[in-house]
């Protein structure tokens, strides 16, 4: 039995016989649908006028398709090619859509400066701003194992966080794990109000602020919920083998040796780490050394390791900042019980 629907659909389009009609609804996850459909449907009447012997109607975050077999396989192709888009710039203009719907190609070919690592929210080009940002970048496309070490400003959690969400929208890898130690609580967060999750977020809300900066809030949502992006303290990674994924310790410098010693060994099949620390911000007890350095001690040789040192001349936050970490250093070179336990 033939729908109402496609009776009406046979009689504008009398090319197509009954017989011929399919259906289909393809639900928009994960992004906002005005990007797809834009402001008063502008940009889904451009989509539309590219299938005339299409019948495309969108409600809500749902496009219903009804026509020939072929033609619809055709359209889902293009809109997943549009959908790609939108998860690679973070935008999708008119002139985008011309483009990727009149190319045979299945994705966009356009072209940006290759320095960008992500195309974050808000038109903001993510990119490597410093020789040591830039050796952060090479170092991780030729080894699989990185760590980055410097001081508070140099840029290390949030280029490692954009190579991240760079190799999850390059689909090299299939999810993003970032986790900290907690030690201001000693891990034992019970005495905190609220849920785990509320206890947890303020020990992690630098790397949420990173991930906010480069994924739209909607995407950002369905990748948690569906745990393809996980944001947890280190100890949760106890007994875990990480395969397919891009791993980031950050604030290392506050993990144990066995602490670090049980995060390495995480390390699965076509998987990506990259470690993070500032030497003279350790917040463990005066008599737990820190295990970072043992750590780079020891695996500095290892091929497919990589260590990176980022200086003061790496330091992109306020020039306030560069010139308070010399003031400390200086300090530090005067007082030998905080150079002995910024080396620990």
């Amino acid at each position: 039995m033939v729908s109402n629907l496609g009776i009406i659909y046979h009689r504008i389009n009398p090319e197509l016989k009954v017989e011929q009609l399919h259906e289909t609804s393809i639900v928009l996850e994960g992004i906002d649908p005005v990007q797809i459909l834009g402001i008063n449907n502008k940009k889904f009447k451009i989509l539309r006028s590219h299938f005339p012997k299409l019948k495309v109607v969108a409600r809500g975050g749902t496009i219903k398709v009804i026509g020939d077999e072929e033609e619809i396989i055709r359209f889902e192709e293009k809109l997943g090619s549009l959908i790609e888009h939108i998860e690679r710039y973070n935008e999708l203009t008119e002139i985008d859509i011309e483009d990727i719907l009149g190319s045979k190609e299945k994705i966009s070919s356009k072209k940006y400066n290759g320095d960008v690592l992500v195309h974050g929210n808000d038109g903001l080009l993510v990119k490597a701003r410093t020789p040591n940002q830039q050796k952060m970048v090479s170092s991780i496309d030729k080894n699989d194992m990185l760590f980055a070490v410097g001081p508070a400003g140099t840029g290390k959690t949030y280029t490692a966080v954009a190579l991240a969400v760079r190799a999850m929208k390059n689909k090299s890898v299939r999810k993003i794990i970032l986790t900290r130690p907690a030690v201001e609580a000693g891990e034992n967060l019970g005495f905190l109000p609220g849920d785990l999750q509320e206890k947890l977020d303020p020990y992690l809300q630098p790397l949420y602020d990173a991930l906010r900066d480069m994924i739209p809030s909607a995407k950002l949502k369905d990748l948690l919920e569906k745990g393809e992006i996980q944001i947890a303290p280190l100890a949760f990674m106890r007994g875990r083998t990480l395969d397919n994924a891009f791993v980031i310790l950050d604030e290392a410098q506050n993990a144990t040796i066995p602490q670090m010693k049980m995060f390495l060994t995480r390390m699965g099949r076509s998987a990506k780490f990259v470690i993070t620390g500032d030497m003279t911000q350790v917040d463990l007890p005066a008599h737990q050394p820190s295990g970072l350095t043992k750590a780079i001690d020891m695996v500095k040789s290892i091929k497919g390791i990589a260590v990176v040192q980022l200086t003061n001349k790496d330091v992109i936050r306020h020039e306030l900042v560069t010139r308070i970490i010399n003031a400390f250093s200086k300090l530090e070179e005067n007082d030998t019980e905080l150079k002995n336990k910024s080396k620990k």
